[in-house]
């Protein structure tokens, strides 16, 4: 009888919910809805107000200026430019081509070493628009390619940096 007590009482004590257990749990709590938070808005695209499922297609691109080319954009990696399937990188300015429908997301970095200048990128018609980017700054857009016709990416600071998206 005196063991059945003393089994029954700790099984009481390790069952007790203790300030130190509510802490915990509200910790975790915490920690899951917040990580829970910033996933569900992660996947918002710019133009748009719901999340969307999927991998989006990665465009790589940097801001540099050299003396023989001015201010330019250049793709870093291999890219769907018009005309062109896959590049390789290193395009000056390039010209993509999309399909509607497609997630779409920009890299963008300004590796601009010689002037030091901020660059941002642009494209108005699907409310993508980076921050100022001062040297080695990065900044990430995700975007619904969502209409079909040409339009224009480009720098507020340096107009001559520019291209063009197709979407079919």
């Amino acid at each position: 009888m005196y063991m059945k007590k003393k089994r029954y009482e700790e099984r009481q004590r390790s069952s007790r919910i203790t300030r130190k257990r509510i802490i915990t749990y509200g910790i975790i709590a915490t920690a899951v809805s917040l990580i829970s938070y910033l996933g569900y808005n992660a996947m918002i695209p710019v133009n748009g107000t719901t999340p969307v499922l999927g991998a989006p297609a990665n465009h790589f691109i940097k801001a540099t200026h050299s003396s023989s080319s001015g201010y330019t954009w250049v793709s870093i990696a291999s890219a769907k430019v018009k005309g062109i399937r896959n590049t390789g990188g290193n395009v000056i300015n390039p010209d993509y081509a999309f399909n509607k429908g497609e997630l779409e997301t920009f890299h963008v970095i300004n590796e601009d070493y010689t002037t030091k200048s901020n660059h941002n990128f642009n494209i108005d018609e699907f409310n993508v628009h980076t921050k100022d980017l001062a040297y080695y700054e990065s900044q990430t857009i995700t975007f619904v390619a969502d209409k079909t016709g040409t339009f224009e990416y480009y720098c507020t600071i340096h107009p001559e940096m520019k291209g063009e998206i197709v979407i079919d």
